[in-house]
């Protein structure tokens, strides 16, 4: 276990079984239906791929990074696009993989800008989900894991940009980020990303 680790959430075997799980529950959603992945980046990156693998179908896998911007301490609202997809989704049944929902905002708005083009379904899986109050409503069709309203890295998730490559998702010490001027909950996140 890292140094900078409190407590490990989810081991690494406990995560891939759950992504296994998941892909066989979409295969068989999907069967026989023209899927598009739909990742976010940074934090989707090791989810969507070991995810992929586990759906036995063919499949489009791509990708968009969102920032929200606001201060340190807390988001804007205001959200943009900083990388859009390649290509349109009309024909395309498109599920959004995140890593984790926490107050639902930009998969709101991503939810938004998508419907607006009008693809055949759109529908959200994500590994993690925190179960708190949404700040804006958001249907999750597929949740790998609920998990408390603690400060979580590992496995994509990224405190500062570090930790993503871990493993496993870990609970990160506050004496990390502690004497940072922004709160953990907002630095859930590179700046290029929200949830």
């Amino acid at each position: 276990m890292h140094e900078d680790i409190e407590e490990i959430l989810l081991p690494s075997e406990i995560i891939l079984a759950k992504v296994k799980e998941l892909g066989k529950l979409i295969t068989a959603h999907y069967r026989d239906k023209n899927l598009l992945l739909l990742g976010t980046l940074k934090g989707a990156v090791p989810f969507i791929a070991d995810l992929a693998r586990a759906i036995d179908l063919p499949l489009e896998i791509d990708y968009m990074a969102i920032s929200s911007y606001g201060n340190s301490t807390e988001s804007s609202g205001v959200v943009r696009i900083l990388k859009d997809l390649e290509g349109p989704v009309q024909q395309k049944n498109v599920l959004i993989v995140e890593d984790i929902v926490d107050s639902g905002q930009t998969l709101h708005y991503l939810m938004d800008v998508l419907r607006q083009r009008r693809p055949m379904s759109l529908r959200v899986c994500t590994l993690l989900d925190k179960g708190r109050e949404r700040v804006k409503p958001v249907e999750l069709d597929y949740t790998g894991f609920q998990i408390p309203d603690r400060f979580v890295v590992g496995y994509g998730l990224d405190y500062a940009q570090r930790y993503r490559n871990l493993p496993y998702i870990g609970i990160l010490k506050p004496s990390v980020y502690e004497d940072q001027t922004a709160r953990p909950e907002t630095l859930h996140k590179s700046p290029a990303e929200d949830r």
